[in-house]
């Protein structure tokens, strides 16, 4: 069964929808692009390998600045899972994925409808349903909706309270596994305590994972990947509407002390 926020935007122009999906999926055509970033916090192989998701990622691996270690196989985020091949099913059933939650649009979910690991249960969180048409065709007003929009904190903090009350893996995703999906998993990391230059390099691992092949859509597009600067803009805009990152997640987000608490206490060894 598929649950969505009473508060989504169930139908968008043709075109603005059209524009989302260039958006997510590939982002400006012609756009340049930093260099591939790795990750020297942890000595570990974040990919999932999957076949149809290049951009499937483990969140955890990394050490906080109070030196405990983000617990591997409990979050995952990826890029959209329609080209899922059964043995990628196989392997997310093998990693206990019993929540899929999905960050798209209405349009991205008939574009490329999900396939899910048999028994996870999906939810649907549309970040941007509710956003300004001009959200849809420039990638730094997207990152400021991200915090400003309309049903978004809803949908990030959905995703939040699935990881801290599911009783296994949760995986989330839009399209491409980058924007919606990586402030996600930046929120996440830095409300577990990793420092900000780790969460920067775990966003653009995305340039490592994807490239121009990753998909026939993104392809056409230009490419799928990030620029530290959209990430920024995410960061600086919740501590200039809320005067700290910590006040967007308790005032916008509406995590208190035991959401964050739990989520420290399930995640953090």
């Amino acid at each position: 069964m598929v649950h969505a926020p009473t508060r989504v935007r169930v139908i968008r122009a043709a075109a603005a929808l059209t524009a989302g999906a260039a958006l997510f999926v590939g982002g400006p055509v012609g756009a340049a692009l930093a260099a591939p970033t790795t990750v020297a916090a942890a000595d570990i192989d974040h990919s999932l390998h999957l076949e149809g998701a290049p951009n499937a990622r483990d969140v955890g691996g990394y050490t906080t600045v109070d030196g405990r270690t983000v617990r591997t196989g409990m979050v995952f985020r990826t890029d959209a899972l329609d080209k899922l091949t059964p043995a990628d099913l196989a392997a997310l059933e093998g990693q206990d994925v019993k929540v899929v939650d999905d960050l798209r649009t209405v349009y991205e979910r008939i574009l490329q409808p999900d396939r899910l690991p048999a028994g996870a249960t999906a939810n649907w969180y549309d970040v941007l349903g509710q956003a300004p048409i001009e959200t849809m065709v420039d990638l730094r007003s997207a990152y400021v909706a991200f915090i400003d929009a309309p049903g978004a904190d809803e949908a990030f903090a959905a995703v939040l309270r699935d990881i801290r009350d599911t009783d296994g893996a949760v995986l989330y995703h839009c399209s491409a596994g980058k924007d919606r999906t990586g402030w996600t998993t930046a929120v996440l990391l830095t409300i577990l305590g990793v420092d900000r230059e780790t969460v920067n390099a775990d966003y653009m691992l995305t340039n490592q994972y994807v490239d121009d092949s990753g998909s026939s859509i993104t392809a056409s597009l230009g490419g799928g990947g990030v620029k530290q600067e959209w990430l920024d803009t995410a960061f600086a805009t919740a501590e200039q509407r809320y005067g700290s990152f910590d006040n967007y997640v308790r005032q916008g987000l509406g995590l208190t002390d035991n959401d964050i608490a739990a989520l420290k206490a399930k995640l953090l060894v």
